[in-house]
């Protein structure tokens, strides 16, 4: 059974997240919307190592939620 990487982790497992890293959070108020609010990590919140409904974190502004997934940014936009 070779299991190939999550192209995308999705938010799940503390390890994937990082303070200082972009992630796309599901606040407690939005809930029922699903709706997304992307930040960068301040602090994570949860202590477990894996959670089925996210890894909860707070963002440098303050807001917390629970990471929905980590989307890629492309840097190589980032020219001199």
């Amino acid at each position: 059974m070779n299991k190939q990487p999550d192209p995308q982790p999705d938010g799940k497992r503390r390890n994937a997240i990082r303070p200082g890293c972009v992630v796309d959070i599901i606040l407690k108020a939005d809930q029922r919307s699903g709706r997304l609010t992307r930040g960068i990590v301040q602090e994570i919140l949860t202590n477990s190592s894996f959670h089925p409904h996210g890894i909860k974190v707070r963002l440098i502004d303050g807001r917390v939620g629970r990471v929905a997934r980590i989307p890629e940014i492309d840097v190589s936009d980032n020219k001199e």
